[in-house]
């Protein structure tokens, strides 16, 4: 699909809040509400808005100690790769999980309590998962920018 300028523009004010009516959306767009309406359903009906979610505070959920853990699993067959992702799905504390090229594997980002919380997670799951040669944890030590946001 063909992005116009105000679908551009619709894409970036529900970026920064969802719950904007349409009503306020046709405002800021100079549009009607039907035709906000409509070309909200037309993304939503593309695929180009995947979801609406509330974005938690990680630090009022006691979820801000955060991890990036490099993964190296032992061996690069189709099977293993598989079945790795298919386990990292299933572990809560992983928020996201990227393939990557270079010397490890997997980049995973965890958000667990704390030092002790990560050394459980490591023990009890991480460790668990079949298939992995080793790994590489980094801990955030300040958090510099954090957005899901796409620029268009």
């Amino acid at each position: 699909m063909q992005l116009d300028e105000i679908d551009r523009k619709l894409l970036l004010f529900l970026q920064e809040d969802a719950k904007q009516t349409t009503k306020e959306l046709s405002h800021k767009l100079n549009l009607s509400v039907t035709a906000v309406y409509e070309r909200v359903r037309k993304l939503e009906n593309t695929g180009i808005i995947k979801s609406y979610v509330a974005i938690l505070d990680r630090q009022k959920i006691a979820k801000d100690f955060l991890v990036l853990c490099h993964v190296k699993l032992a061996q690069h067959k189709k099977e293993f790769i598989l079945e790795f992702e298919k386990e990292v799905i299933n572990l809560q504390e992983v928020t996201e999980c990227f393939h990557v090229s270079g010397d490890y594997d997997y980049i995973l980002k965890i958000c667990v309590q704390d030092m002790a919380d990560y050394r459980n997670f490591m023990l009890t799951k991480l460790t668990n998962l079949q298939h992995i040669a080793s790994t590489h944890s980094s801990f955030m030590i300040a958090e510099v920018k954090n957005t899901i946001a796409i620029g268009l």
